[in-house]
């Protein structure tokens, strides 16, 4: 049944499943009673209970197809690579074929612009994606309303739902996921204010350079909280060590990783079999002293109330200003550690100031052979399938190490060179069981919001923190629950067909009976409209609502690129015809036969597993 779920082949089920009346308390029915989506919940359910989906043998085939020439744009530089040379797939030669490349490199594809991937080609559209004027930030858009009215949940389900820039919102998001701050584990005056800045200092990454990446996120105040860089302090004759945990994390989990890897992201393995580690505790112990005497850059002016110092509406008190959560840490010479630190084998003289120390050290990790492979592979993982192959990963790697212009670390086009590679355009992904990835449950959402248009009444996005799994999503950008991610990029389902084929399958980390049940239900109250903050008014859908078959056609290509099987599609529309609905009926019938549809399409195995 796993290999069956992976591949969306669950016809053996005969289960019929209602989700009329059956929803957590509080939802409103949807009224096809009974509704039966057999092949999407009960699936979805037994998946749950068996751990994790996928397996199958078999490799990567990839199969030619015509189309070649080097396309021009922003990225031109990629296409002189050895990498951009061998691109095959160039063009979108079917409307499937452009909503599964939109669908790879941003959260939702529309028919407009399905139609001008296919005008275009691939290339070229991401080029004016990544040329695109820059939209407007997390930060001002919290900024412009009035105090305490927004947090970074409104802020972050804006960002992501509504900014035309979708491309770099996504690529952002993944980003998040590596170099990961969580909000639920910071403190300060203007926390919401920080965890904004942190999230524009992401999505300015996603056009840069790693190097200054790195340097942003290290310096930033949101990091400084998260992982105990800001107000550390150098030792002293009483005992005091400088705090590791940043040290430790930036190359375990940002970087480097634990273990040596070949530039294919295979490991690299001793005279005995074992991998080779990357660093040593020496390594993290003297590592430690450069991210010393780092403080917030809160200056005199924003304390004394002639820059921005705030009093919070019916308080007796002052704060700061929040100008600071702008601004890169500041460092104070006489806290930062002059001691000789020596790791990865470079070494930091004894007597270094802070800033030469850091310049050091960033440009130590930045240039480890690691670097490459470590961060392509898990960008390959978010955006395209879980188990790509060493020469994916290698050639992903390569542009990171030379973009075709000298440069390394090219962030634009790294994620350009995932989303186009050969592995990622061939259709010989749709019919691989190996091949692709479980969608993450806030990426659904974030596709149900732009692919239907979503608007918040208020304009502030009230929807909020999503990740309870038992009633919610079980997941919520910008919320993880450890500095680990929401999931491992290794995670192994156990007892599964991928842990005996030796695959992994990163985001089922996130399924359990719970989360099945609980994604379903609020889903299924989301996607109504009510006097909730943020809708959507499916103009589009009520259109065809007469037509059950073309109402589902439209949404599997724009929700899963055409993936759905036939017996899917046939079975989603043959329960769509019950109840009747006609020209006469009230809107509240027709909005429920949309309703349905929606749901059954994103429940069903073969939308959950994007490929």
């Amino acid at each position: 049944m796993v290999e069956d779920i992976a591949t969306g082949r669950a016809e053996a089920t005969e289960a019929s499943v209602r989700v009329d009346g059956a929803s957590a308390a509080g939802h409103t029915p949807l009224q096809y009673n009974p509704l039966p989506v057999a092949t999407a919940l009960a699936a979805a359910a037994a998946l749950a209970a068996c751990g994790g989906g996928g397996g199958g043998g078999g490799g990567f085939a990839l199969t030619a197809a015509s189309g070649s020439g080097t396309q021009a744009g922003s990225l031109s530089s990629l296409a002189s690579t050895s990498t951009g040379q061998t691109y095959v797939y160039t063009q979108a030669k079917s409307d499937d074929e452009a909503a599964r490349f939109l669908l790879q490199a941003q959260f939702s594809a529309s028919e407009a612009e399905i139609a001008a991937v296919r005008s275009k080609g691939y290339l070229p559209w991401l080029g004016e994606q990544v040329d695109r004027d820059a939209t407007q930030t997390g930060w001002d858009w919290i900024a412009s309303k009035p105090y305490n009215t927004v947090n970074v949940d409104d802020m972050i389900w804006n960002q992501l739902m509504t900014a035309p820039d979708g491309f770099r919102k996504r690529a952002a998001l993944a980003l998040s996921e590596i170099f990961v701050v969580s909000a639920t584990d910071i403190g300060s005056s203007w926390p919401d204010h920080m965890m904004a800045q942190y999230w524009d200092t992401l999505v300015r990454g996603v056009t840069g350079n790693f190097r200054q990446l790195l340097e942003d996120v290290t310096l930033n105040p949101a990091m400084g909280y998260y992982l105990n860089t800001k107000g550390n302090q150098k030792e002293n004759a009483q005992g005091r060590q400088p705090d590791e945990n940043y040290a430790r994390e930036v190359m375990q989990l940002m970087t480097i990783g634990l273990y040596q890897l070949n530039p294919d992201g295979t490991l690299r393995t001793g005279a005995d079999g074992a991998p080779l580690d990357t660093y040593t505790l020496d390594d993290v112990t003297n590592l430690a002293r450069v991210f010393t005497g780092y403080d917030l850059d809160i200056r005199t002016d924003e304390k004394s109330g002639t820059a921005g110092a705030f009093t919070p509406p019916g308080a007796t008190y002052t704060i700061e200003g929040n100008g600071w959560t702008t601004r890169p840490m500041a460092l104070t010479a006489s806290r930062h550690s002059t001691l000789e630190a020596k790791f990865l084998g470079a070494t930091v003289p004894a007597g270094t100031d802070g800033k030469a120390a850091l310049k050091i050290a960033l440009d130590t990790l930045f240039n480890h052979p690691n670097v490459g492979p470590f961060i392509c592979k898990q960008l390959i993982q978010r955006l395209v399938t879980s188990n790509p192959s060493p020469d994916y990963v290698k050639r992903v790697s390569d542009v990171f190490a030379n973009n075709g212009a000298g440069v390394r670390g090219d962030m634009k086009s790294v994620f350009a060179a995932v989303v186009l590679d050969n592995e990622a355009r061939s259709p010989a992904g749709l019919a691989d069981a190996n091949f692709g990835r479980l969608r993450e449950p806030m990426l659904r959402f974030v596709q149900w919001a732009r692919t239907f248009g979503a608007a918040s009444a208020t304009g502030n996005w009230k929807i909020g923190n999503l990740s309870r799994p038992n009633d919610q999503l079980g997941q919520s950008p910008l919320r993880s629950p450890s500095v680990f991610n929401f999931f491992r990029p290794g995670y192994v389902p156990p007892s599964t067909a991928i842990a005996s084929v030796k695959m992994v399958a990163p985001e089922f980390q996130l399924v359990n009976e719970t989360s099945v049940g609980g994604y379903v239900n609020y889903m299924q109250s989301a996607l109504q409209k009510t006097t909730k903050d943020v809708n959507v008014a499916y103009a589009s859908e009520l259109a065809l609502v007469l037509d059950p078959g073309a109402l589902v056609r439209r949404l599997n290509l724009l929700l899963a690129a055409n993936q759905l099987p036939a017996s899917t599609v046939a079975l989603i529309t043959s329960a769509l015809n019950t109840p009747a609905v006609s020209a006469t009926s009230t809107d509240a019938v027709k909005l429920n036969r949309v309703y349905a549809a929606v749901l059954m399409v994103m429940a069903s195995p073969s939308y959950l597993i994007q490929k």
